[in-house]
């Protein structure tokens, strides 16, 4: 229990240490050397945790992709409220907050892997069905409560994640701040619109 716990611990370090190195320099020139020399270890370290850098990658993106639970994190205040949850977990999906957990250039740099590596596709695909699964239970459990009314929970949520994907695709080529936050507040809007909520929710 405790080497395991040490051994979980430590990969979690390098991770992050790889993913700090990525964001920096490019998923490509980031290597188990640089890794170490970062974090002032032997580069047989590394490898004792990693073997090798395919194995790297596959944990930097389980890292990243948990890093979209976060998504569903809303203030403690509001959990019991159904719909508020619900207008929150939009906002975080549509905000600055998104831009602070996701390194969009790194994001697809791995994304990119899934079309040559089998392995990395299905972690993409399984992680992004249960984003999308989460979503759909916020969506249900307000529509069971009778404050939305939606037919389909899984579509609305698979459409909301569809509008999502493209909006920060074409977002990343958008330089001038002011077009962006237009933007980013128009999509925000059409997928409220999508779950009937209002705007906001009075307290």
């Amino acid at each position: 229990m405790g080497r395991k716990s040490l051994k979980e611990t430590r990969q979690k370090e390098i991770i992050k240490v790889f993913y700090k190195l990525a964001k920096k320099e490019g998923l490509e020139n980031t290597s188990i050397a640089k890794i170490a020399k970062e974090m002032d270890i032997n580069p047989s370290l590394v490898i004792h945790y990693f073997q090798t850098r395919e194995d790297l990658t596959y944990g930097l993106i389980d890292y990243l992709l948990d890093k979209y639970q976060l998504i569903y994190k809303v203030g403690s205040k509001i959990q019991a409220n159904s719909q508020a949850a619900l207008l929150e977990i939009v906002d975080n999906i549509f905000s600055k907050k998104w831009n602070t957990l996701f390194d969009d250039g790194l994001f697809y740099s791995c994304y990119s892997l899934t079309f040559r590596e089998p392995k990395i596709r299905e972690l993409y695909k399984s992680i992004l069905d249960a984003l999308r699964k989460k979503l759909s239970e916020h969506i249900a459990q307000c529509h069971k409560e009778g404050l939305i009314n939606v037919e389909d929970p899984d579509q609305i949520a698979d459409d909301i994640f569809v509008l999502v994907d493209g909006a920060y695709f074409y977002l990343s080529l958008v330089t001038d701040k002011k077009d962006y936050e237009k933007r980013i507040q128009k999509y925000k809007q059409r997928a409220i619109a999508m779950l009937r909520l209002p705007a906001s929710i009075p307290a």
